[in-house]
């Protein structure tokens, strides 16, 4: 990972693993704007179109990159002459040889011993609050194996622990609001007491472009939440009042939901896993020791943005006649 580079770094080439994805967009986005060279090492190139925009001609390139074992001299290629490395490849369900374990323990270690290899001193991973080797969700599980492996192989490197990231294109907000649109009754896991520091990505993609820039302090772990906690519930109440929506909030104890999280998962995009209801037992926001030691975003420098903010930009698909829909009385 580069030093400071006094707002410029034109000519260098970050290598950025899921590039491409709801996260990858927005880094690659922030990178561009300072001037990188960027390397999107994504599964599936040809539907990497869309990082193009995102900066001028030439300056971003999609490479074909696979991150399971047998695939490892594709992790080595994408690193090859880069100056920076960011791993934000994660999975949020399982699925056939995608596993938590595959992609998020053995991908990011694999991914860390190649940028050693290179010659490449730290890189940055993003990871999740929660993340915890002793957690009953293989997901947590995995997440934790996968920051250990970095800086075992990088010790310099830095972490980003983001809690549940909102935007555009997010999986939490977007899979609410699709839910108030055709359910006239929506669950409350566990009750919907669990608490969420709700993030938005381009907060999040801020902070990875400061950390790859030198602007984070090496070998640290990041806990990156927004400006206010909220309950699941009231996460729900605020898609609600995005989508104009109003509807039955029941509680659903954790056993009842794990039970249908059987059936759910095994959907082609799931609606809910058992793994999620594991994860949903616990409270998702920056711990105090992050807080007093400024591992957090603002000591990034970065001001946090509300859900509230945010959430009508992009929930109105979901209101009863769409963008001009009138809010109810």
């Amino acid at each position: 990972m580069s030093a400071p580079l006094n707002g410029s770094a034109r000519g260098r080439l970050v290598t950025v693993f899921g590039g491409s994805g709801f996260v990858g967009r927005q880094v690659v986005r922030a990178l561009a704007r300072r001037g990188w060279r960027i390397r999107a090492a994504v599964r599936r190139p040809d539907l990497a179109g869309p990082l193009q925009p995102c900066g001028g001609p030439g300056q971003i390139v999609a490479v074909q990159a696979n991150i399971r074992r047998e695939h490892r001299w594709s992790i080595e290629r994408a690193v090859e002459g880069a100056d920076a490395v960011v791993n934000l490849v994660g999975l949020l369900a399982q699925g056939g040889k995608q596993t938590f374990d595959d992609v998020m323990a053995d991908g990011a270690h694999m991914i860390a011993e190649a940028t050693r290899s290179a010659g490449i001193g730290a890189m940055v991973q993003v990871s999740a609050i929660g993340a915890d080797a002793n957690s009953r969700s293989a997901y947590a599980r995995a997440k934790a194996v996968g920051e250990e492996a970095v800086l075992t192989a990088l010790p310099a490197s830095v972490v980003l622990r983001p809690s549940v990231i909102f935007g555009p294109d997010d999986d939490f907000f977007n899979r609410l609001g699709f839910l108030a649109s055709l359910s006239p009754v929506l669950p409350l896991i566990g009750g919907g007491v669990t608490r969420f520091q709700p993030v938005f990505v381009r907060d999040v993609a801020e902070a990875v472009a400061i950390a790859v820039e030198g602007g984070a302090k090496a070998g640290t772990v990041y806990e990156l939440g927004g400006p206010a906690v909220k309950t699941f519930r009231e996460c729900v109440e605020a898609v609600l009042a995005a989508t104009h929506r109003r509807r039955f909030l029941v509680p659903l104890p954790f056993g009842l939901a794990k039970f249908q999280a059987k059936f759910l998962q095994l959907l082609p995009k799931p609606l809910l896993t058992e793994d999620q209801v594991e994860l949903l037992k616990s409270d998702n926001v920056v711990s105090a020791a992050a807080l007093a030691e400024g591992r957090t975003l603002a000591g990034l420098g970065i001001e946090p943005t509300s859900i509230e903010a945010e959430l009508d930009s992009y929930l109105w698909r979901f209101r009863p006649h769409g963008q001009f829909d009138r809010k109810p009385a």
